[in-house]
């Protein structure tokens, strides 16, 4: 028999295991095979322990508490650098404050396992292979759903989905060109499920007949899996697009340190490096097409004022290529500014500008203003305003179309379609993440964002301040000349660019598998308080 304390605490002890899994799986730790199990630890809480009267409650604290755990540590770099950064230790509060509300999440998707679609012990018996085919793919999709939402609710921070956890196995990540982050993330939950529910069928068939029934749910797991599989395989070995127009690329990481970017008295010292970093580009061979500056290079806007105009001019004109930079640019007596990125051509004759769309919450604007402002508000003095048009800039020398990423915009998959959809040929990201210092926040951001590359097969060449600076082809390979965090030089690359227009199945349905998700989540909502109404 076990202690009673044990029998007390055991399903609080698989929630944290399952918050310490989870985020094991990502950056810094990287041990994405964990994925495949993660989960069952909080399921096995959810569906076996002993709720009582208040068994809902129950099942939403169990995954309030894998949430908190994981969201805590996942993203611990947002209380450690900015505390750091800003010298105030109240900072080291916000990513359990970010927790307590993510956690949210996973909450009402264990009240969703274990209230609706598990809601009794002969459920839980799990005898019937269509049936408990059927309870995992429901859990499934209301896993999907409640990712899909938090990437667009309240502004946003959609990182680490748990397809994500993937994105070192190019074979099974080949499937986003379909399905987009999302059906990873259904196939992962889907398999924790179904780990789950067949042991418990199997523990509760043992006997003579065991042998006599076959069940189809682990078949259909196993071969669920093999197709995914063997459908990156056949996607790697066809190779990539033959039908290409190179272009050499070489992109700037300056390195310098997020309390000196805006520092004036550092003007000059940014000026010399990146002026210094594009001299040297420049005489690389094959000659650069393309030179690219990260987010916020110069020390104000190039538009700011005739310095760090004159500045970039004088860049641009120096050899015969393009510059793209990111740079900060508006109307100060409308008291608006953009985040934006600029393509300057003919020796800067030429300028195609585009504003950023998805801003970054508590990064680049703060949400309710009034009630955070005494807290965080000198992590965002001001706010940026947000554009309006995805713009597609075109390259004459060759002819190739840029979709200009800023930030967090290459971790959003439907932003990044909308770019492709419109003729973009190469996805370009500039980016700061300075403000992380050394936290595993950057790793976490290529992560997230080399999955843009493999879902609308186009090239992405990352342009980082402080890193990771690189180039991922269309499989989601990342490119072995890139600059690592906190290392200063250039990395030049020779892109081959798609010449075909061809549109992915995702790019042309966007996130098709999570609507169909929450469409069905939805559903079986809307049963169940009918059904419970006329109870």
């Amino acid at each position: 028999m076990l202690p009673p304390l044990l029998i007390r605490l055991w399903p609080w002890l698989c929630a944290i295991l399952s918050g310490v899994l989870l985020t094991l799986c990502f950056a810094p730790w990287n041990q994405g095979w964990l994925c495949w199990i993660a989960l069952t630890p909080l399921i096995a809480a959810i569906l076996f322990s002993d709720g009582g009267k208040r068994r809902g409650l129950r099942h939403g604290m169990l995954g309030y508490v894998a949430g908190f755990v994981f969201f805590t540590s996942t993203f611990h770099w947002l209380s450690t650098a900015l505390s750091k950064l800003y010298e105030n230790p109240w900072l080291l509060a916000l990513a359990p404050l970010v927790a307590m509300i993510f956690g949210c999440y996973y909450a009402l998707w264990s009240w969703f396992l274990g209230t609706i679609l598990v809601p009794d012990e002969n459920a839980r018996r799990f005898s019937t292979s269509l049936r408990n085919l059927g309870v995992a793919a429901a859990a499934s999709c209301a896993w999907v759903m409640h990712e899909w939402v938090r990437e667009w609710l309240f502004g946003g921070f959609g990182w680490n989905p748990l397809g994500v956890a993937l994105h070192r196995d190019l074979a099974m990540i080949q499937i986003v060109d379909l399905t987009g982050v999302a059906g990873l993330t259904f196939l992962i939950a889907f398999c924790n499920l179904m780990a789950v529910i067949i042991v418990r069928r199997i523990i509760g068939e043992l006997g003579s007949t065991f042998l006599k029934r076959v069940r189809w749910e682990f078949s259909f797991t196993v071969a669920f899996v093999a197709l995914v599989f063997a459908y990156g395989v056949r996607t790697l070995m066809r190779g990539p697009e033959r039908d290409t127009t190179p272009l050499q690329v070489v992109a700037l990481q300056p390195n310098i340190p997020q309390t000196e970017k805006f520092d004036p008295e550092m003007e000059d010292a940014i000026f010399a490096k990146l002026g210094e970093l594009t001299s040297l580009a420049s005489l690389t061979q094959p000659a650069p097409q393309l030179v690219l500056w990260p987010e916020a290079s110069t020390p104000r806007g190039m538009f700011a004022d005739e310095v760090n105009y004159d500045f970039v001019m004088k860049q641009v004109a120096s050899g015969e290529f393009g510059l793209l930079i990111g740079t900060i640019d508006g109307d100060p007596t409308l008291g608006e500014a953009y985040n934006t990125a600029a393509l300057l051509t003919a020796g800067g004759k030429e300028q195609q500008l585009y504003r950023k769309m998805h801003l970054v919450p508590f990064g680049e604007y703060l949400p309710l203003r009034p009630l955070f402002a005494g807290f965080v508000g000198q992590l965002v003095p001001a706010d940026f305003t947000a554009g309006t048009e995805s713009a597609v800039f075109e390259l004459g020398k060759p002819s190739v179309r840029l979709a200009p990423l800023i930030c967090f915009e290459d971790t959003l998959g439907d932003l990044t379609r909308i770019f492709v959809k419109r003729g973009a040929q190469l996805l370009v990201n500039l980016t700061n993440d300075g403000w992380f210092l050394e936290s595993p926040a950057a790793e976490q951001h290529l992560a997230n964002a080399l999955f843009r590359a493999v879902e609308n097969r186009r090239p992405l060449v990352r342009c980082a301040n402080t890193g990771v600076t690189c180039a991922v082809d269309t499989f989601g390979r990342v490119n072995r000349g890139s600059l690592g965090p906190f290392q200063q030089g250039f990395a030049a690359f020779s892109i081959d660019v798609p010449v075909t227009q061809s549109l992915t199945f995702y790019t042309r349905n966007g996130e098709l598998v999570a609507y169909i998700s929450t469409a069905v989540t939805v559903l079986i909502l809307a049963t169940w308080l009918i059904r419970r109404r006329r109870r």
